[in-house]
């Protein structure tokens, strides 16, 4: 049987949260693994690249070519640690009233499975949405959760679970996230830098 809900869909990297995780993550390796500074003439190309086609998958691949399973493994659950601490303060309180409020509430994030969902655990999300990335081969992606593509992730986590959605509110700092928050009764803007909320509108 197919229901009808409200949703509320939030960005996490620089919405819930200060920075962004995926870049991060990449500092993280850094300083604990001699393998990144070896991919360092590749990450270059990557960022030349990202001039010339920012939706592009080719480069995000490139800027984390050094990540290996192991790496994963070894720096994910520390770093998932310590970067909670730069969740902004009113983040999980917002996520619980809406929560309150009989709503449904969504992560959709294009930063990778290996990082986001123990990022959110405490936060009792509904559904976490993000990138989807080759396990064997966790810098490439099976899927990027980005700009349009998160409004797809949206459909498809309701066509699955016989949800219509009305979503009434989407959070996010970042106009690459204008598909998702079209489709919503409002739209709010976060200062990704001081967590403050700083407009809403359709």
């Amino acid at each position: 049987m197919i229901k009808k809900v409200d949703v509320v869909v939030f960005d996490f990297d620089g919405t819930l949260s200060a920075g962004d995780s995926n870049v991060e993550f990449g500092k993280y390796c850094f300083r604990r693994s001699w393998r990144p500074w070896v991919f360092l003439p590749v990450m270059g190309v990557a960022m030349v690249a990202r001039l010339f086609n920012r939706p592009g998958l080719w480069w995000r691949e490139h800027l984390r070519r050094f990540m290996t399973p192991g790496m994963v493994k070894k720096f994910a659950p520390g770093f998932i640690k310590e970067h909670r601490r730069d969740r902004f303060g009113w983040a999980r309180d917002q996520v619980a009233a809406e929560r309150a409020a009989g709503r449904m509430v969504v992560l959709v994030s294009a930063s990778p499975d290996y990082l986001i969902p123990g990022l959110v655990r405490d936060m009792k999300f509904d559904a976490v949405l993000c990138s989807q990335m080759d396990p064997a081969r966790p810098w490439k992606y099976k899927f990027l959760c980005w700009g349009p593509a998160k409004v797809t992730a949206l459909d498809t986590w309701a066509r699955e679970n016989k949800y219509i959605p009305h979503v009434v509110r989407s959070y996010s700092d970042s106009c690459t996230d204008m598909p998702m928050m079209d489709i919503a009764d409002e739209a709010v803007w976060v200062d990704r830098k001081t967590g403050m909320r700083v407009g809403a509108g359709k």
